[in-house]
């Protein structure tokens, strides 16, 4: 019969036993009468229509509805059956005993416990009533005991048997057993109703250990079964509860201090290990990869706890002939806490009294806290019947390094205990990433992290010399000794003017030689003492100086020196348009240099003839050409000019000049790192092989860190290593007699039939560029993403570059006409850089009609020489357009005092390269800079990219890769927008 939600109503619960469930319970709405009793009027309540009567429930009403539910014969048939089902089919089948599963029934059992205990704690304060037979639900009440009852357990033993029988307690009272009223509502922890009454107890009582005392007095244990019995019921029983009466056996309350043991263990794997000492076949090998756990115990005298294991309390059984006696420790988990805090203040990641950490990392915490764990009490342990034993003893390396002539000698002591180690051994299991290996007495020692850490660089970088393979370091890797000494990781001897080098002000001052004609400026000076002092101490090194600094002549002094100790021959390798500007130089500062140009067609190959010159010249293509006559002299120096084109190490220029033998190596660069840091590698390399590690080495350690990780400590360090060998100056740093370096953005306006054929291109290239990127990801779409961008920027300079019959006008060729005839007018000398050669063929066309004299320089120009000339001497000649990749290089036009770059280019060292070919040395006027952008246009974008860039080029390491590599979906999207 339902029950109105609108009239008054309370909520009970009602408690029948199941067949094979036990007891359950229904929760009800009952309707009240006008005096506020109970009537027969009553309905079921679930979760479905809970809220309907919301208002006579409070939250643990919502929650034992819940749980009701959830214990309700229908829920448990589907849980446990995987789908609907009839209980009445499903119960007997698995309850069935002789074809049950005993497997279901106990997780049925443990199911059914788990939410019974639960609601018996929420049921103070609830109505509750037993269901009668005719299944009214408030047949019987029972009355839910506020508070909790005690009990306690009684033993007597004598010479027959053991008896023994508990005695309740409730509020002082004794509650007498046996009673044919009480039975067991939940037995894991036991709730008992007697007399009308239901019981929870103070402590977790088992009810399976009260049952039988609802129906008789005591228990009583035959004395065959004594020992048994005493192990599996009572021992157990005396942990759980300290109050236990006994006559006839002793119990004894024992308290101890803990102390702590700490078991290390392997988790294992399938890999093995390596052994430095003679072994036998089919020994053990030891295992790499596997993992050592780390598990914290505590010993109570006797007794022992696994510190994860929450068992507060431990009981032994003693026995001496026939007298019993239960030893009874209790945990001191406040104690245990604070051993377990220790360890992790030494840097243990324990945190649930148990740990497992790669092995060289645990050992090597071990070795470092050896000592602190022995003062602080700690007892360490491996597991006894174990065949493989670490070596958990004192483990110590020792290293010195002497200055040779022509390296590092590296002594080192290593020790595992009593075994002393070879440095070259422990080195080549390093490289071989082995980590452990098997010492004389069997055991398995570990390589500490700390040494892997630590000394990284000294295993990687160091090689071996003679027979008896020596330890040693080049000495260009001056920067790990010094590392090494800094960090008390080595005692070093070394000269102080080797150490000088590591700071520039600490390189002294040499004479420049007799033959050079003219003067240094002082940071010239400066840069040619560093040049001797490299050469003196055998390093190569890297002249990175701004364009126009006068490396040139910097290199030319150095050569002089050269000749004039008689040295023998160089080796000074270019693009082929620097050759004349070489030869004019040399001309000008060192006459007496015997300078030979080995290029063109009609070259003599007779390298013998080498020997007559004090300086070669030859370009990359003639060297790749060469490379196979090349590797037969031996020079004195192998130089290297624009050495960034040897950035990528696996092209055939890089590999062929990496061949060369030479006393010196020296390359010279203003940009010596334009996309990567695999840049810097190929030129590092060249000049001190070995120095940064192998190609392999690097990425690992420098490059993917730096460029994808963004690793700032990478960065520093690369730096640090580099720095003695790297010379670097800014023109704001050393050339403060150069004038001022104005530079403007000049924004122009498509004109509406060039905007309106952009828009076309832009629509279509947005499309089809943003579904593949989608589709196949921005690696694969980079192709794609070129093309679509380059015809955006010919199209913003003009529509005519890619669309001959276009006969339109462009508003940025307007604009570039105009500038150009007002600066020529006014009497200055304009370079006009363009990446696009069909950009330089509009300019030059109106340039050509209009019968204005002008220079042109392209990659495909033969006159090179010629063109620079006309410029730089005749006066009517007032531009010189230039392809910026065939012009950035080599050319000295300080003739000019106006650039217009027309177009924005990718990297703006590349544009730098370009403005500096008339803000250099020599330039007396002030020079006027102008970047042709288009609004509204994928040059704005770019521009904007630029200044990103600029801003890590300034730094000698750059932590990105080329723009083109880096820009992302959302930067294409923001471009085509």
């Amino acid at each position: 019969m339902k029950v109105s939600a609108s009239q008054p109503f309370q909520i009970i619960y009602s408690l029948f036993q199941h067949e094979y469930l036990g007891y359950l319970f229904e929760s009800y709405i009952v309707h009240l009468d006008d005096s506020g009793k109970l009537t027969y009027q009553h309905q079921n309540i679930s979760s479905k229509n809970a809220r309907e009567f919301s208002k006579g429930l409070d939250d643990r009403d919502f929650e034992l509805i819940k749980l009701v539910d959830a214990m309700h014969q229908d829920a448990v048939a589907r849980k446990f059956a995987g789908k609907p089902i009839k209980p009445e089919e499903f119960f007997p089948k698995i309850f069935d005993k002789k074809k049950g599963n005993e497997a279901v029934q106990e997780m049925i059992q443990m199911h059914v416990e788990a939410r019974r205990a639960e609601i018996m704690e929420l049921l103070k304060g609830k109505m509750l009533f037993e269901t009668g037979n005719d299944g009214e639900p408030t047949h019987r009440k029972i009355e839910v005991m506020e508070s909790k009852a005690s009990i306690q357990f009684h033993f007597m033993r004598s010479d027959d048997n053991t008896n023994y029988f508990p005695t309740i307690f409730y509020e002082g009272k004794k509650l007498e057993l046996p009673n044919p009223t009480a039975y067991l509502v939940c037995k894991d922890p036991a709730w008992m109703v007697m007399n009308g009454k239901l019981y929870g107890f103070e402590k977790h009582v088992d009810g399976k250990k009260l049952l039988p005392f609802l129906s008789k007095k005591f228990v009583v244990i035959p004395k065959n079964l004594e020992e048994t019995y005493y192990n599996r019921f009572i021992a157990p029983l005396i942990a759980s509860f300290d109050d236990i009466e006994a006559k006839g056996f002793d119990i004894i309350k024992t308290e101890y201090d803990p102390r702590p043991l700490l078991t290390i263990s392997e988790l294992p794997s399938v890999q093995g290990g390596d052994t430095l000492f003679d072994s036998k076949p089919g020994d053990d090998r030891s295992d790499e990869s596997g993992k050592i756990v780390f598990d914290l115990s505590f010993k109570y005298g006797k007794h022992k706890f696994q510190g994860r294991n929450r068992v507060p309390v431990s009981v032994t059984i003693e026995k001496h002939d026939s007298d019993y006696v239960f030893h009874r420790v209790m945990r001191k988990p406040e104690a245990e806490k604070n051993f377990l805090n220790t360890l992790q203040k030494l840097g243990l990641p324990m945190k649930d009294f148990n740990v497992a950490i790669a092995k060289s990392e645990a050992f090597s915490w071990l070795n470092e806290n050896r000592v602190n764990l022995l003062n602080l009490g700690f007892e360490v342990s491996q597991p006894q019947g174990n065949d493989k034993k670490y070596f958990v003893g004192k483990a110590v390396i020792e290293v010195e390094v002497k200055e040779n002539i022509d390296w590092f000698d590296i002594h080192a002591r290593i020790r595992f205990g009593e075994y002393e180690i070879p440095f070259k051994e422990l080195r080549k299991l390093i490289l071989k990433k082995k980590v452990e290996f098997k010492l004389p007495n069997g055991e398995i020692a570990i390589i500490p992290e700390a040494w892997l850490t630590r000394y990284a660089d000294l295993f990687a970088l160091s090689e071996t010399e003679g027979n008896k393979e020596k330890p040693v370091l080049r000495k260009h890797h001056l920067n790990l000794v010094k590392e090494l000494e800094d960090g008390n990781l080595a005692k070093v001897h070394i000269s102080e003017k080797l150490r000088s080098l590591g700071s520039f002000s600490g390189v002294g001052s040499y004479d420049l030689p007799e033959g050079f004609v003219g003067e240094l400026r002082p940071y010239q000076k400066a840069g040619y003492n560093w040049l001797r002092f490299l050469n003196e101490f055998r390093l190569g090194g890297c002249l990175a100086d701004d364009m126009g600094l006068g490396k040139t002549v910097q290199t030319l002094a150095l050569l002089q020196a050269e000749k004039e100790a008689g040295r023998g021959t160089s080796l000074l390798i270019m693009p082929t348009s620097l050759i004349y500007n070489w030869e004019m130089e040399a001309a000008r500062f060192t006459p007496e240099l015997k300078v030979l140009n080995y290029t063109g067609t009609s070259r003599n190959k007779n390298i013998k003839r080498f020997e007559k010159y004090d300086v070669v010249l030859t370009s990359y293509g003639i060297t790749r050409l060469d490379s196979e006559l090349f590797k037969d002299f031996y020079f004195n120096y192998v130089i290297l000019d624009e050495s960034q084109v040897i950035k990528n190490p696996s092209s055939i220029i890089a590999k062929a000049v990496r061949e060369l033998k030479s006393r010196y190596k020296l390359v010279l660069t203003g940009t010596p790192l334009e996309n990567t840091t695999m840049d810097l590698w190929s030129q590092i390399s060249f000049i001190n092989p070995g120095m940064l590690g192998s190609q392999t080495y690097f990425r690992q350690e420098y490059q993917v860190p730096i460029e994808k990780k963004g690793d700032e400590t990478k960065s520093k360090k690369l730096n640090a290593i580099i720095k003695p060998f790297v010379l670097r100056r800014h023109k704001s740093q050393v050339a403060t007699e150069l004038p001022e370096k104005v530079e403007n953005i000049q924004y122009s306006v498509m004109t509406p039939e060039q905007e309106k054929r952009y828009e076309e291109v832009k629509s279509y290239y947005r499309g089809k560029i943003l579904d593949l990127i989608d589709k196949e990801g921005m690696g694969n779409s980079r192709f794609m993403i070129l093309e679509g961008l380059t015809k955006l920027r010919q199209l913003a300079n003009h529509p005519k570059m890619i669309e001959p019959s276009y006969s339109g006008d462009s508003g940025k060729l307007e604009d570039i006409i105009h500038m150009l005839e007002n600066a020529m007018a006014e009497g200055h000398k304009v370079l006009v850089f363009s990446q696009f050669v069909k950009h330089l063929t509009l300019v030059s066309q109106y340039l050509k009609s209009n019968k204005i004299d002008f220079a042109y320089l392209d990659g495909s120009s033969i006159d090179r020489k010629e063109q620079v000339e006309r410029f730089n001497k005749d006066a009517k000649v007032k531009a010189f357009l230039i392809s910026i990749k065939a012009g950035g290089l080599g050319l000295n036009l300080t003739e000019a005092d106006y650039v217009f770059i027309l177009d924005p280019w990718w990297n703006p060292a590349v544009e730098a390269q370009a403005v500096d070919r008339a803000h250099r040395i020599g330039q007396k006027k002030k020079v006027f800079t102008y970047k042709f952008i288009t609004r509204n246009s994928v040059e704005e974008k770019i521009l904007k990219l630029q200044e990103k860039k600029l801003k890590l080029t300034r730094d000698l390491i750059t932590t990105e890769e080329s723009v083109m590599k880096q820009l992302t979906r959302e930067d294409i999207e923001q471009m085509l927008a």
